[in-house]
């Protein structure tokens, strides 16, 4: 079988993409409108894209209607952003919060979760997450025109929290924690499978 995704509708490619890529890392995206009103949701178009400087990014599509994302209005006006990872006691509000809800709604109170003051950046962080990225907007990329196109962002990871039960000395103890992946359509995935294959070392 060979696809070609530019002789695909947007749907069809997003399912094909989305199909094919996993399983995918959720980030929790919190922010903050000009409002004042907190905006919480989930994003898996999320990748890390830079170790030094620290960098994120995530992708925006457009709605139905052409109109942009609240996350994505948000961060514009604010230029900063939160992203929180999602382990399993999570998973329920993150599914909840995916719901399209108008722009005066905060998500936080919406699904039963704590918003708590960042150090660095103007968006709340989540506190009920294990593990939280403060971050400040480094570059908005514009593809294709609205409603087909997308956004995509590019944040400084400036400040991370962690639990303290979860740090190992330099890293994360993937043993105590239990983050959640998506996969394809409305299916998801935990870490509960992990094997060890150790780099070889080069012959010459």
């Amino acid at each position: 079988m060979k696809i070609y995704p530019p002789n695909l509708s947007k749907r069809d490619s997003h399912e094909l993409l989305m199909s094919a890529i996993l399983p995918r890392p959720i980030a929790f995206v919190s922010t903050v409108g000009a409002d004042g009103v907190f905006n919480l949701a989930p994003f898996s178009c999320f990748a890390p894209a830079s170790l030094k400087p620290a960098l994120v990014c995530l992708e925006f599509s457009y709605k139905r209607d052409g109109r942009k994302k609240d996350t994505l209005k948000n961060i514009e006006f604010s230029k900063d952003f939160v992203v929180n990872v999602v382990d399993e006691t999570l998973a329920a509000a993150m599914n909840q919060a995916s719901v399209d809800y108008p722009s005066n709604v905060d998500e936080f109170k919406e699904v039963g979760l704590t918003s708590v003051k960042s150090d660095s950046v103007k968006a709340p962080r989540l506190g009920e997450s294990p593990v939280n990225m403060e971050c400040r907007l480094v570059q908005i990329l514009n593809f294709g025109e609205a409603p087909n196109g997308s956004c995509l962002v590019i944040g400084e990871v400036v400040l991370v929290h962690v639990r303290d039960e979860l740090w190992a000395g330099d890293e994360i103890d993937l043993s105590k924690w239990k983050p959640i992946g998506r996969l394809g359509g409305d299916l998801y995935c935990r870490v509960t499978d992990i094997f060890e294959m150790k780099r070889p070392e080069p012959e010459f």
